[in-house]
């Protein structure tokens, strides 16, 4: 066999690995309440519209975080931008040790949510600098598994370091957490092209597709007057609710529904979890498969979130069934084909936007799930005084995946890479099809 590797370094994946680690961090961090939320409730007194407004606090910063955010990361490049996002979560997760009540608990979470904003502006556009069109989607697959990782690593620890020295220690303990990433991030990551260890066959391999035209960041205004840009911020805005939902009420859903104390809840998230994991890594690899067997952009990404979508409609029964087990499932097969639908929305945003773009198109998007995020928490908190029932809430999420698909389809039917301005006039789309 004569021709060319199709995989001719690992330096990239080196750097996948990085965002990894980052995102499983950010989700230990942001996950340390939900998983506390019954224990600090009775400790402390809250009401569940108590704890919905402490998320919303969360939702409300992490919408500001996303726009300001993805900004940051366009202006400043990855390397600096992420080091600051990562070291203002770290300090603002260990705050909570020192929160009191509901309303010192929403300020902690309002500055947790400003700075855990930066991750996905910041990894999506590293990935975009990284990785080649057909291998975006399984790279950011691979990165946003880690959420899940976070997800499971923290129902696992924090409940008995909880138990050992107190809900303080673990805010404290898991914030510093971030600190060692960013000893390792600022050692060893470079941009591409100031990278020494890679090698020149997989600079070209990084570098294989057309080349796009540089052009500075685009203004806030330039990008909301493109369809596409709606495209990616109103698929957010529907489906990224749900996730807030999985996160922060399941651990409380399994509690209540199924009689779990805080110690029995680490086993079914788990589950959950590496459920969601495994979501996340096929959803990436099956829209890159089809993109090396020859599909078009568009059919692979779109037919890839479809199958997410419809994986989707079973939660509506999760809070009928009487069987533990049977509604982790339920549940677990929701949460993987959310992180399917979302690591190929992540890689719409790379496949339709020049790189000078993406963060701040990926910011815009995740500012407008965090809204839809502040809706669902007001929304859950209210439902659960008022009905003390879940059941309500998982009739949302069969909805909603499929109505953002049909939102793309609507804004972007034939994923036509966007071509931006080079002054803040009205943009129209490019007519090479991606």
């Amino acid at each position: 066999m004569t021709g060319a590797p199709t995989s001719p370094g690992r330096v990239r994946y080196s750097v996948c690995a990085l965002l990894f680690c980052a995102a499983s961090i950010n989700y230990v961090d942001r996950q340390v309440l939900g998983v506390l939320k019954g224990s600090l409730g009775h400790e402390l007194g809250w009401s569940e519209t108590d704890y919905g407004n402490i998320v919303t606090a969360f939702q409300g910063a992490y919408a500001i975080g996303m726009l300001l955010m993805g900004r940051l990361m366009d202006a400043l490049g990855t390397r600096r931008g992420l080091l600051l996002a990562v070291l203002g979560w770290s300090v603002a997760a260990m705050s909570h040790a020192l929160a009191g009540g509901a309303a010192t608990f929403s300020a902690a979470r309002f500055a947790l949510g400003l700075s855990e904003a930066g991750l996905f502006p910041g990894a999506v556009k590293t990935v975009s600098e990284w990785f080649p069109k057909k291998e975006r989607a399984l790279a950011i697959g691979i990165f946003n598994s880690g959420t899940n990782v976070g997800a499971i690593l923290c129902p696992l620890a924090v409940p008995f370091i909880a138990a050992a020295w107190g809900f303080r220690a673990a805010f404290l303990l898991t914030g510093l957490l971030g600190l060692l990433w960013l000893a390792a991030w600022a050692a060893w990551y470079r941009a591409p092209n100031q990278q020494a260890r890679l090698g020149d066959a997989e600079r070209r391999h990084i570098q294989s597709d057309a080349p796009v035209r540089e052009l500075p960041a685009p203004t806030t205004g330039t990008l909301f007057r493109l369809r596409e840009t709606w495209a990616i911020a109103g698929a957010k805005f529907l489906t990224d609710p749900v996730w807030w939902l999985y996160l922060f009420w399941i651990p409380d859903f399994l509690q209540k529904r199924h009689g779990l104390q805080l110690l029995q809840v680490g086993a079914p998230l788990v589950v959950i979890y590496l459920m969601s994991d495994a979501g996340s890594v096929l959803g990436g690899y099956v829209s890159s498969a089809l993109l090396r067997r020859g599909v078009p952009v568009n059919r692979a990404r779109k037919l890839t979130l479809l199958g997410a979508a419809l994986c989707v409609m079973p939660i509506a029964l999760a809070a009928r069934v009487s069987s533990l087990w049977a509604a982790v499932l339920l549940v677990g097969l929701a949460t993987a084909a959310h992180q399917a639908f979302s690591a190929n929305l992540f890689t719409l945003t790379s496949d339709l936007f020049p790189p000078s773009a993406v963060g701040s198109v990926v910011g815009a998007g995740g500012m407008a799930g965090a809204i839809g995020g502040m809706l669902i928490a007001q929304l859950a908190g209210r439902l659960l005084d008022a009905t003390h029932s879940y059941e309500p809430l998982f009739l949302f999420p069969p909805l909603a995946y499929l109505t953002a698909l049909g939102l793309i389809q609507l804004l972007s039917p034939r994923l036509e890479q966007v071509q931006l301005p080079t002054h803040d006039t009205p943009a129209a789309a490019s007519t090479v099809t991606s």
